[in-house]
């Protein structure tokens, strides 16, 4: 039986190992400026209401968009985060769903002046919202799509220009380089036999299938957060080591037997991974629904998640919340987390609720949190959070 099922196996409780932390509020809010939508964008939707991953690196921050093929960046100003630049990625990759196909991009993390990415690697069922007709509408709903962008995963490098830290596609021997696209997506593949994974590759997002929208890095170490499968109330993050050849092409090295994965289980209590963090040598998880509709969301604490390097339950006490979220219903879903400094992250919302949004222009305003740490827990060496908050970052107290 080990063969076929070879991680240790859930136990019946799986809130039991972590503790609940109260409820808490923002410390104050921070105002991201957009440039409006546009043939610049590549889009004519706006960039503010479809955020997914963020990523702090000193005065810059790197966010992904679902409607995009690209990333967007944004600088440190007097009165908020602005002087927006849209970087497609088509400008550095070869992209086989073309520079119109949907990246998806869900993760973004820098360490050691990379910035890496990720496409969430999952299939889309059409959305039968809104379509009166009955038969119209089940028909819609059985349309399935793999963009072939999706399965991205890669990093470029950043250098410093006169307008902030930019991606490049080359600094000395330093390149951009990518997981070899494939027809079905390596990930995909290896992750399809999986015993616990492998039944839900081929499900969409949304309906408990591969979705990744988290991501954290550690030198040639990615943990990718799972939003799912979530397997009786446990969530997944997969951990990838990769070595790049000469041209800066990325592989993923064998680290548990012939794997090239590690797969790490965590109690959720069913809520899926929305974002990943790493901070020092612990993983902060953003948690949230699994499936469409609406529950509750939270922040994870993995203690020392980089030390742990066999795939497995984590059942222990190494998991604890450590921050409670407001209940939001079906709108303004927590969708980003980044550490802003030694003591607060920021979270960025997905379907915003519409507080948030200013009427004049095209701004958002993410939540900025004091963040518990653990007893000795040590400072992330993250170049996000180089140096402590400056004391005239602008943002908004609440």
């Amino acid at each position: 039986m080990s063969d076929i099922f070879p991680y240790p196996r859930p136990g019946s409780n799986p809130i039991a190992t972590h503790d609940t932390a109260p409820v808490a509020a923002p410390v104050a809010e921070v105002t991201l400026a957009f440039a409006p939508p546009g043939e610049a964008l590549g889009t004519d939707k706006e960039v503010r209401l479809d955020l997914s991953g963020v990523e702090r690196y000193r005065d810059t921050l790197f966010l992904g968009s679902d409607e995009t093929s690209g990333i967007e960046v944004l600088r440190r100003g007097s009165q908020n985060w602005g002087e927006h630049v849209h970087i497609p990625l088509h400008d550095f990759f070869d992209l086989p769903g073309g520079p119109e196909g949907e990246m998806d991009i869900e993760g973004v993390a820098v360490h050691q002046n990379w910035l890496w990415l990720t496409g969430s690697h999952a299939l889309k069922r059409g959305n039968a919202r809104g379509i009166a007709d009955p038969t119209a509408a089940m028909k819609k709903l059985g349309r399935l799509r793999f963009d072939i962008n999706r399965q991205f995963v890669g990093r470029l490098p950043i250098c410093d220009t006169p307008d902030g830290p930019r991606p490049v596609l080359r600094d000395g021997d330093r390149r951009a380089g990518h997981l070899k696209f494939t027809k079905s997506g390596k990930l995909r593949k290896w992750l399809s036999c999986d015993p616990l994974l492998g039944p839900f590759v081929d499900l969409p997002s949304k309906d408990n299938g591969l979705d990744i929208e988290g991501l954290a890095v550690l030198g040639n170490r990615l943990w990718l957060g799972l939003r799912g499968p979530v397997l009786r109330g446990y969530a997944s993050i997969v951990e990838l080591e990769l070595k790049a050849d000469k041209k800066g092409r990325l592989k993923a090295k064998r680290i548990d037997g012939r794997r090239r994965y590690r797969l790490h289980l965590l109690p959720t209590a069913g809520a899926g991974v929305r974002d990943l963090v790493r901070d020092g040598d612990d993983l902060l998880a953003l948690l949230g629904p699994a499936m469409a509709g609406d529950g509750a969301t939270s922040v994870l604490r993995w203690r020392d998640g980089v030390h742990r390097r066999t795939s497995g339950v984590w059942n222990g006490p190494e998991v604890e919340t450590a921050l409670e979220l407001p209940y939001r219903d079906l709108k303004d879903n927590p969708e980003g987390l980044t550490r802003w400094d030694a003591d607060h992250c920021l979270i960025i919302h997905d379907s915003p609720a519409a507080h948030r949004l200013s009427a004049t222009a095209h701004e958002i305003r993410g939540d900025l949190w004091r963040l518990p740490r653990r007893d000795a827990s040590p400072l992330p060496d993250q170049p996000q959070t180089e140096g402590s908050q400056a004391q005239d970052d602008p943002v908004r107290q609440v």
